[in-house]
C-alpha cells in the first residue's frame, strides 16, 4: 500500500517479485516428483498422466522416469506444473550432454544408457566415495556379460506390489527390470540421479571388484569384492550383524 508508482516501476525493471521454490530430491522417482508438484500451494496443476505431459514437452513416447534433473527450482506464484517440468528436463538435457562428452568409459553405448546407469547408482548408495566404485563393478559385470543383480531394479520393476522388504521370491519374479533374471542394464532409469552419480556413470574406478555388499554400519557402506568367495564371506558377517542388532 505505500509503494509510490517509481518504486514499483523499479522492482518492475528490476524483475524484484516473490519467488518460491521446490526442491527436487536426487533418487526421487518422476511420481514423486509429479507428487511434489501437485502439492505446492505456488504451482498451477495440470494433467496427471506421464505419457501427455512428455508429448507436452515435445517428447512424445519418451519414458519420463530419469528425464529431469534434481534441483532446486525457483518460480513465480501461478507458473504451471509443466513449466518447471520443462526447466528440470531442458536442465537435465543439458547436464547429460556434458557429461556425455566428457565420458571415460567405452562399455556403454550412449548418453541414455549413462543416464539408466547412473540411476541405478543413485539408488544404491548416498556415500561420494562410493559411487565410481558401484560404477566400476558394474561396468566390470557389464563388460564380462555378468548379470547386474542390483536390488533397486527389482523394486522398481515390482511397483506398488513392493512392500518394503525385498524377498527371494521377488528375486525370482520376472520383470524387465529384474536385474538377477536379466542381463544388461534395465530398459530405463530407475530414479531421477544427480551430477555426481552421472559422473560416476561415465567415470568408473579400476579394480577387479565385481561385488559389494552391505556393511551394516551407521554411515551405509558397502564391502567391495573380487571373489564370489570373498562376497559371500562379506554377506555372512552382514547377516550376522543385522541378527545380532535385532
Amino acid at each position: 500500500a505505500s509503494t509510490s508508482p517509481l518504486s514499483l516501476l523499479r522492482r518492475l525493471v528490476a524483475g524484484d517479485i516473490v519467488l518460491h521454490n521446490l526442491t527436487v530430491v536426487e533418487g526421487w522417482r518422476f511420481e514423486d516428483f509429479l507428487n511434489a508438484l501437485r502439492k505446492h500451494p505456488a504451482i498451477v496443476p495440470g494433467t496427471d498422466d506421464p505419457a501427455t505431459i512428455m508429448a507436452k514437452l515435445g517428447a512424445e513416447g519418451v519414458h519420463p522416469e530419469g528425464q529431469f534433473f534434481p534441483d532446486t527450482y525457483s518460480f513465480p506464484r501461478g507458473t504451471t506444473d509443466l513449466d518447471v517440468l520443462r526447466q528440470a528436463r531442458d536442465t537435465m538435457a543439458t547436464v547429460l550432454e556434458t557429461i556425455w562428452s566428457q565420458r571415460q568409459t567405452l562399455i556403454l553405448n550412449n548418453a541414455y544408457e549413462a543416464l539408466i546407469l547412473a540411476s541405478i547408482i543413485e539408488k544404491e548408495t548416498a556415500l561420494g566415495s562410493e559411487r565410481h566404485q558401484i560404477s566400476g563393478v558394474f561396468s566390470r559385470r557389464l563388460e564380462r556379460h555378468m548379470r547386474l543383480e542390483t536390488d533397486p531394479t527389482v523394486i522398481y520393476g515390482l511397483g506398488e506390489m513392493f512392500d518394503g522388504d525385498i524377498r527371494a521370491a521377488d528375486l525370482a519374479t520376472d520383470t524387465p527390470y529384474n536385474t538377477y533374471r536379466r542381463f544388461g542394464l534395465p530398459p530405463t532409469p530407475i530414479s531421477l540421479p544427480g551430477l555426481a552419480s552421472l559422473r560416476a556413470a561415465v567415470e568408473p574406478d579400476d579394480g577387479e571388484t565385481l561385488f559389494f555388499v552391505a556393511t551394516g554400519e551407521p554411515d551405509g557402506s558397502h564391502y567391495f569384492s573380487a571373489s564370489l568367495e570373498e562376497h559371500n564371506a562379506a554377506v555372512a558377517r552382514y547377516l550376522e550383524r543385522l541378527r545380532s542388532q535385532n
